[in-house]
């Protein structure tokens, strides 16, 4: 076993990359439907196959014109020869001083130099004249053949989890299938003898277990299949039992509670024997038990056990590597500054998230408004914030008024 700087505490950013820089993506494709890809992830990148569009046509309604020169003027008159629909275009070309009458995203006619809104002309029905009611340029209300996307152009990456747009955007191709990773499957229980399930009665000294609920959810949205071990008894040949079942049937192993240095927390002792620990114990707040490693080749992701420290380390350390394990190329966290609404108490040496809502006051500005708890054991002020405060680590105390980082939850959370 290789155990990193257990005499002290892992900055956050070393984490991260030590986290990212371990985890290889999986290498198994499927080919599906695009009706099935909603929220997979692209194992190829897509090219377009077409033109988008594949035709000039109409912006909207009005009259397709030919005439001489660069423009049409004011009063200027046209023969309607014919019309031009979507799906039914005009056949024939136009000749100057000819127009054809035209419907939005309808093919233009050869011939034609450009579209004028119907609000802007009078049509003689009788004589079939067409009169200008102001001046129209070459260009004028088309949309150009590829003026969308041309063909071979990269519309999607490599790594991007599909969005509903993107399928959209595969069957404006004509793309009826995609490649995509085949989902993770990812091994999952916590450890207590003081846990009990939802639903059960509760012995004196019991707590209702919740964490496997918030990875599941997340884990259920990254697409993944989860081997639920349950609840583990605090034994080492139980715990030892339950990793090496896990790590042999999944891609990797996520573990809650018995992380820390208490004399029935069994992770460690058992990590030591059957696997390798990169590193225990990190500079944040909350979630400083946290390991990581490997069984067997498996990567697991030690979460502390409190349920807020769990939630945390998970969506900020675990889930990152999961998503590339999983083929994605996860995007950055958008965040913004804004002044803090009240003091914040923070002592230097760990990175902080604290909970934090955001909203609109009555004036539209945004405000802040502090969780008011930051215990670590306490999931209902999680439940109940829509963003971090992220506080550096070697940031002390913040007065009103000091910018702090603000960062709203995201898919996973919200």
């Amino acid at each position: 076993m290789n155990c990193c700087n257990t005499g002290g505490l892992m900055p956050l950013e070393q984490a991260q990359e030590r986290l990212l820089g371990a985890i290889e993506a999986i290498s198994h494709t499927q080919t599906l439907a695009i009706e099935q890809a909603l929220d997979r992830t692209l194992a190829k990148t897509v090219s377009s196959p077409i033109d988008v569009p594949g035709f000039d046509n109409s912006a909207m309604d009005g009259y397709a014109l030919c005439f001489e020169g660069a423009s049409a003027a004011a009063d200027s008159q046209f023969t309607q020869v014919g019309k031009s629909f979507a799906g039914d275009p005009y056949d024939g070309p136009l000749v100057p001083g000819q127009c054809v009458r035209i419907m939005t995203g309808a093919a233009l006619p050869t011939g034609a130099q450009a579209v004028i809104m119907q609000e802007n002309t009078e049509f003689n029905e009788d004589s079939e004249q067409l009169t200008l009611g102001q001046a129209c340029k070459q260009g004028d209300n088309i949309r150009r053949r590829a003026n969308d996307i041309a063909r071979g152009t990269e519309v999607l990456a490599q790594g991007r989890r599909l969005n509903p747009a993107d399928l959209g955007l595969l069957a404006s191709l004509g793309l009826a299938q995609v490649e995509v990773y085949r989902p993770i499957k990812v091994g999952l229980f916590s450890s207590g003898d003081e846990l009990r399930i939802p639903g059960q009665p509760l012995e004196p000294g019991c707590i209702y277990e919740s964490n496997r609920f918030v990875v599941k959810a997340i884990l259920a949205r990254l697409g993944a299949e989860i081997l639920d071990l349950g609840i583990i008894p605090d034994r080492t040949d139980a715990l030892e039992a339950a990793f090496l079942q896990a790590a042999s049937e999944c891609d990797a192993v996520i573990s809650s509670g018995g992380v820390s240095v208490g004399e029935a927390d069994y992770t460690k002792t058992v990590l030591d024997k059957i696997g390798q620990i990169d590193f225990w114990k990190l500079a944040i707040k909350p979630g400083k038990p946290f390991a990581f490693g490997s069984i067997n080749g498996t990567p697991f992701f030690g979460l502390p056990g409190n349920p807020r420290s769990a939630a945390v380390t998970f969506h900020q350390l675990a889930l990152p590597c999961l998503q590339k394990l999983a083929g994605e190329r996860a995007p950055t966290s958008p965040s913004f500054v804004m002044p803090a609404p009240i003091n914040i108490r923070k002592r230097p040496g760990r990175t902080d998230f604290q909970r934090a809502t955001l909203s609109r006051g009555e004036c539209g500005q945004w405000q802040i408004q502090m969780a008011s708890s930051q215990s670590s054991g306490m999931l209902s002020s999680l439940s109940r914030a829509n963003c971090y405060i992220k506080l550096g680590r070697e940031r002390a105390d913040v007065e009103a008024g000091e910018m702090i980082e603000v960062i709203p939850f995201d898919r996973w959370l919200i």
